[in-house]
């Protein structure tokens, strides 16, 4: 199996400030599960310098700046205990690991609560307390290098947070923790680098406030530090016997954050999104008091940083990421919050479906996003969206061109339209487009082509004639006919030619002013079917004579096609377009400084060639993107040159690193398309459907769109249903009474899938949770149902004894309630199973078949069960056969009897793994995901000799993903309509993880599984990890049982493996040595790997 990231992770860990890049920059670093970013504060806002992967959970994350240098070093820990100090290498722009290490000790239990890691602020030395009892030590010398580690007892236990002081001579610590008797203290520890001890420190506090989570070291000349409870604020120095307690509105304060060096202003945010300052009130040397503002609301943070003049940035793992400013007014809406920018995270996605909204074969991701206050669906899909600005039922277009008024103009005037027998033209008036006349244009005959001359020409090309028409004069400055008996059936140009074929000939006419002057001429082999020049794009220096602008391409009926020199016409290279299909529209494009000759098939397939300088083709490529054939049309977007390929499934050809991607539309059937970049619709496509002509602007060339659907409540599970084009979400709905208690309650809604408006809302019964929802239809019942599994979650109850199943129909875009079943326990899994409902209640699997009630209506009832599991929370079924994945028992393979009415047990894994999502890959092959982020594989056995051996699910693959996977659906975010011309389809299933990242799992070829695993070998060579972290480690299978991890097998890194393509080509070359497969051939195996996503 392959394993890549299509979305990565967005949940924001931590974030620190500080000048990393350079000593002038003011950066903000950003930790995103095993991703960091670094990004640079300008006037315009955030700007991205890197984002780089880790080889590690990202846990702590500090800056400190070592003695007699200008910028600051990063102190970097992951959860496996590595630790590494990184420094940014300007020149390169490449993250240097100054020193690493590892914290690990033989003994020892890792703390509960968090692993803390913190610099001491006079650069003496780091602290660490990742195990229980322990607090670990790593002095620094004199130039920054660090010395021999060592542990300290830590009487403290369960400590709950933990900082060193400002302003000590002895490095001092601050320890609040809980006791036995769960009451909360502070203490203060001096660190002895020579005694390798603690001694007591300068003050303690007793009893602080039992809800205190947070402790905050305050800078001098002030010192001492802030804890912040639930209910209570208070500023301690035992030093100067100094002690302030402020109270405030019961609350849980998540994240703070500094905003004056001397430390008399803070940052803080609430698990309910809400911002405030807290202002130490002093005379210079000693705090006065305490005051709290509100000042506005944000996302629920998990983090805040302070950047410069008023911006702060809110890391958040419940909701978006934000870029704020705090203005010293307030607003109309009382807040003294500004959102300058918006960071989209999906994390946590609890839960996903896989649609085709659009209807075009292309699936697209609809999340359970988000928590509390900040849950949302998100619409995450791959492709390029098209904005409609204008349009007009026009049937029977059969060519679109856009003109302007002279081909200095800045902007297209002219939008013409040719139809079977005539050619109408629509000009700009104002913000309108009206129907008019060109002047000497032939509006009764059929335009081939219509393009801009030097000058203020303008072409038209009809079968009879060639005519070129001065816009300023309006009149005919030229005309060209060709011989009797001949007629131009495709025609081409620039503004500097025009390339016409009559049959078998080809005629070049170069356009001077007022002349059309016959420059080559030459015969082919066979009709020609399509033409292409490099055009001379608007506020573009392409085209020209540079690179392709010296050739022209040529498709013939013979199924070739033909590049030819300019403007001797001399044929300079021949292919194969593709099989046994011609070529029906060929482009010569340039992108991102390459040539290349696009043509499109007629049976929907795109083929692609490098065009040399000396004109001839290499590296073709073959790519499925419909099945009508191709019309190509290039447009421009954000200053670079791209190509819309037309038909029944249109996708945009972009560049991206010196590689051709594809990215879908969302159009119906294209059959012809042009720019059109006019003052009213700046950098617009024109784009004829079979009925209508549409303008509009084409979105950011991107790979994912995500389009948000705010709820204010957590979406927990969704389910969506075809039949009635709607969607099912379960969510929770929280929210604070006046007493300052949390209330919350559940609800099921109904959402229209198109526009996701709530239609309908059904509430559940106090303290009853939605666990499970599906789409579900029965035997002999043509209804398609909404079924949801609730469970009545009682506070004194540890595990639910009572739930219910709901049956609900979809009747005029309400949700009615058909039948319920209540049953012993949470019904945790559903799932649809040969005409009947197939469903999880705590420890049992039980089958419910629909039936006619004998007082009317519907009822479930109970066929057969199955005992003798511990939590049944995941099913998947297939055939007869059932995938049930346990809390603590992994997954177990059962079978329905369908003669005896009765599910039985064949196989089961005998690993203790707790499952958080599974899925079936094939009959035989099934995938899991368990709560310490790994993915397996285990395998039915049906070889084997033995009934014991027969009961055992071989285990065949193992793999650490790094994140938590809730849920496994089969699909793709891309559109394979046949798989890639060039071989068979993969199948592939979309994850979605806690940190908000969306993963795909490609079952490949044993082939190109052996060729990816000596790739992904060789690339490790090559490759370094960031901080000396090493890639065997990071993906090695690693539990509570296996703590130094089992080697990864079964599984490839997509995402090393897609690194390949970014690589120096000395680099490549290298690695292809080592594989021994060309360089090209490897690009080509791996850049279809990556179309995958």
């Amino acid at each position: 199996n392959y394993v890549v990231t299509a979305h990565r992770p967005s949940c924001v860990n931590i974030c620190v400030t500080g000048n990393f890049t350079s000593s002038t920059d003011q950066n903000l670093i950003v930790a995103k599960c095993n991703r960091l970013a670094i990004y640079k504060l300008t006037a315009d806002g955030l700007l991205p310098v890197m984002d780089t992967a880790i080889y590690g959970r990202i846990a702590n994350l500090e800056l400190f700046r070592i003695s007699g240098t200008d910028k600051d070093v990063l102190f970097l820990a992951t959860e496996k205990l590595k630790f590494c100090v990184l420094e940014f290498d300007s020149v390169t722009e490449q993250l240097i690991t100054k020193a690493m290490g590892d914290a690990t000790d033989r003994s020892g239990r890792t703390v509960d609560s968090g692993q803390i890691a913190h610099v001491d602020p006079d650069r003496r030395l780091i602290g660490m307390h990742f195990y229980e009892g322990f607090f670990k030590v790593i002095p620094f010398d004199a130039k920054g290098a660090m010395k021999d580690a060592f542990n300290i007892r830590l009487e403290e236990l369960n400590v709950i947070d933990l900082q060193f002081l400002h302003g000590c001579s002895t490095p001092t610590i601050v320890v609040l923790y809980q006791d036995s008797k769960e009451m909360r203290h502070i203490k203060t520890y001096e660190i002895s680098l020579k005694e390798k001890d603690f001694q007591p420190g300068p003050w303690q506090q007793t009893g602080v406030e039992m809800g205190a989570t947070l402790v905050i070291p305050v800078p001098m000349p002030l010192g001492g530090a802030i804890v912040v409870g639930e209910q209570t604020i208070a500023y301690l120095n035992g030093e100067k016997l100094e002690n302030k307690t402020i109270p405030m509105s019961p609350t849980i304060v998540r994240a703070w954050g500094k905003i004056d060096d001397n430390g008399s202003r803070y940052l803080l945010g609430d698990n309910f999104g809400r911002l405030f300052v807290l202002v130490l009130e002093h005379d210079g040397s000693k705090v006065l008091g305490l005051k709290l503002d509100h000042v506005g609301e944000a996302s629920i943070p998990h983090c805040l940083a302070y950047l410069d003049s008023g911006v702060m940035y809110l890391g958040s793992s419940f909701g978006d990421s934000q870029l704020l400013r705090l203005n010293p007014h307030r607003d109309d809406n009382g807040s003294h919050i500004e959102v300058l920018e918006t960071f989209s995270n999906l994390g946590p996605i609890q839960d996903f479906c896989v649609v085709d909204l659009d209807r075009q074969g292309q699936g697209q991701v609809i999340t359970c996003s988000g928590s509390q206050k900040d849950g949302s669906l998100r619409i995450v899909r791959n492709g390029v969206g098209m904005h409609e600005q204008a349009t007009v039922d026009l049937p029977g277009i059969k060519g679109l061109w856009s003109l302007r008024e002279s081909q200095e103009g800045a902007f297209d005037h002219f939008l013409v339209q040719t139809f079977v027998g005539e050619t109408r033209v629509l000009a700009m008036s104002g913000d309108e487009l009206v129907e008019t006349d060109i002047e000497g244009f032939d509006a009764e005959a059929r335009s081939v082509y219509c393009g801009n001359a030097r000058g203020d020409g303008l072409v038209q090309v009809t079968e009879r004639s060639v005519r070129l028409v001065s816009s300023s004069m309006k009149t005919i400055a030229a005309e060209w006919s060709p011989p009797a008996g001949e007629r131009i059936t495709v025609a081409t140009g620039n503004s500097e030619m025009l390339l016409l074929a009559l049959g078998r000939s080809l005629v070049l006419l170069t356009l001077a002013p007022g002349r059309l002057e016959e420059a080559a001429r030459t015969q082919v082999a066979d009709e020609v079917s399509c033409l292409g020049l490099c055009s001379t794009p608007y506020g573009g220096a392409g085209g020209g004579m540079a690179g392709g602008g010296r050739f022209a391409a040529v498709g013939l009926w013979d199924r070739s096609v033909r590049v030819l020199e300019l403007p001797s016409l001399r044929e300079a290279a021949s292919e194969s377009a593709g099989g046994d299909v011609m070529a029906r529209s060929v482009a010569v494009v340039r992108m991102e400084g390459d040539d290349y000759l696009l043509a499109g098939l007629g049976d929907g397939r795109l083929a692609s060639w490098r065009l040399a300088e000396d004109g001839k083709l290499s590296s073709r490529r073959l790519a499925a993107l419909g099945t009508q054939p191709l019309v190509l049309g290039r447009f421009w977007s954000k200053g670079q040159e791209h190509v819309l390929a037309g038909s029944d499934r249109p996708a945009v050809v972009y560049s991206s690193n010196h590689k051709l991607l594809f990215s879908n539309v969302n159009l119906k059937e294209v059959t012809q398309v042009c720019s059109f970049h006019s003052e009213s619709f700046p950098e617009c496509l024109a784009v004829a459907t079979e009925g209508a002509l549409s303008i509009g602007t084409i979105d950011d060339i991107q790979k994912l769109h995500i389009r948000t659907v705010p709820l204010q409540e957590q979406p927990r599970r969704l389910a969506h249903q075809e039949s009635s084009r709607t969607l099912c979400v379960c969510t929770i709905r929280s929210w604070l009474d006046e007493s300052g208690e949390e209330l919350e309650e559940h609800l099921v809604k109904l959402f229209d899938d198109q526009t996701f408006e709530v239609l309908n809302t059904f509430k559940l019964n106090e303290h009853e949770n939605a666990c499970s929802a599906i789409s579900a239809t029965f035997a002999d019942d043509p209804t398609v149902y909404y079924v949801v599994g609730t469970a009545l979650a009682l506070p004194h109850e540890p595990e639910p004894s009572e739930g219910r199943i709901l049956l609900f129909e979809v009747a005029d875009k309400r949700l009615r309630l058909v039948a319920e079943k209540e049953v012993r326990g949470a019904v945790y899994a559903l799932s649809a199973f040969n005409g009947r409902l197939l469903s999880s209640i705590n420890s049992k699997l039980e089958l419910f078949r629909l039936t006619d009630a004998e007082a009317g209506g519907k009822e479930l009832v109970s066929e057969c069960t199955h005992r003798g599991h511990i939590l049944l929370l995941l099913l998947q079924t297939r055939g007869d056969f059932i995938v049930a994945g346990d809390l603590m028992r992994s997954i177990t393979l059962l079978t329905y009897k369908q003669v005896d009415s009765q599910i039985e047990e064949i196989a089961r894994d005998h690993n203790a793994n707790w499952m958080t999502a599974l899925d079936m890959l094939d009959d035989d092959t099934y995938i899991g995901a368990e709560n310490h982020f790994n993915l397996f594989t285990v395998r039915k056995n049906a070889e084997a000799t033995t009934d014991e051996d027969r009961s055992r699910l071989e285990v065949m693959g193992e793999f650490h993903v790094g994140d938590l996977v809730n849920r496994f659906r089969a699909g793709s975010l891309v559109m394979r309509p046949g798989g890639d011309a060039d071989g068979p389809a993969i199948p592939t299933w979309l994850f979605g993880t806690a940190s908000g990242a969306i993963g795909v799992v490609a079952t490949l070829p044993k082939e190109d599984y052996e060729l990816m695993l000596k790739v992904q070998q060789a690339l490790n060579q090559v490759i370094k990890g960031v901080g000396g972290l090493k890639h065997e480690d990071w993906r090695a299978f690693c539990n509570e049982r296996l703590p130094h991890g089992r080697e990864a097998k079964g599984f490839l890194d997509g995402d090393l493996i897609e690194c390949y393509l970014e690589l120096p080509r000395d680099k490549m070359e290298e690695v292809s040595r080592v594989v021994g497969v060309p360089s090209d051939e490897l690009t080509r195996r791996i850049e279809d790997l990556q179309r995958l996503h």
